[in-house]
């Protein structure tokens, strides 16, 4: 069997009056993330892991923050997009491993929510998919509140 492996790492800034999407969910908070698309810090890092591991570059390299069709872009489009050139190149998921740092807001009941969405659009099972969230116990830019980050681990099978 042919398995590769990638790691995906995201990282965007918190600021007050945006929205704070994870996972294709809308989490309710009085923050939310700065970025070109809808700033889906979970999906970017595991649209990273999946173009690594099947060798194709990063999410920047395809989904450039300079190009105006990406701007406001669903992420949940982009990890679509993704999944269709792992799956063009031969690979299918084995699974998928993902950490959310962030002080606040608490994470733990959108999880399972945030499971469903991203197995049904890797085509997975959510027992294929594990997201976890911590803290940074008050330190570095997530435990002040200035930013999110996740990193992402992806399992590609090679289909015979």
């Amino acid at each position: 069997m042919n398995i590769r492996i990638g790691l995906g790492y995201d990282v965007h800034q918190l600021a007050t009056g945006e929205e704070l999407w994870l996972g294709g969910i809308l989490i309710p908070h009085e923050k939310g993330t700065v970025a070109h698309s809808d700033g889906d810090v979970l999906l970017h890092a595991i649209c990273d892991a999946l173009l690594g591991a099947a060798g194709l570059r990063d999410i920047g390299y395809h989904f450039p923050d300079t190009d105006a069709a990406y701007k406001n872009i669903d992420s949940k489009k982009l990890l679509a997009k993704v999944l269709q050139m792992v799956k063009e190149k031969g690979y299918r998921i084995g699974n998928l491993d993902a950490t959310i740092s962030a002080q606040r807001p608490k994470l733990k009941e959108w999880i399972p929510a945030m499971e469903s969405v991203v197995a049904q659009i890797i085509e997975t099972t959510t027992e294929q998919v594990n997201i976890k969230a911590t803290t940074t116990e008050k330190l570095g830019f997530e435990g002040r509140e200035e930013g999110i980050s996740v990193q992402a681990v992806v399992l590609i099978e090679k289909l015979s």
